[in-house]
């Protein structure tokens, strides 16, 4: 069984970050503050599903494609 990601929530769901999947992505997730630990809420849908806008750790909204999401695994 895969382990659930960012890319599965529905809106308003929230997420601990467990860890990323993607060696590469995750340098890039990190450094815009996406850290093992912190909560996740999955804020906004665009029309045709991609992006997504999540808050991250209550203090600010990011923007994601769903591929980039789909690295951010959850507890």
């Amino acid at each position: 069984m895969s382990a659930r990601t960012v890319s599965h929530l529905r809106k308003g769901e929230k997420g601990i970050i467990k860890s990323f999947n993607n060696r590469a992505m995750s340098l890039k997730l990190l450094e815009m503050g996406c850290l093992p630990g912190c909560e996740v809420r999955l804020d906004a849908i665009a029309p045709f599903g991609d992006p997504i806008c999540i808050n991250v750790g209550g203090c600010y909204s990011l923007s994601l494609r769903l591929n980039e999401a789909s690295v951010i695994e959850l507890e």
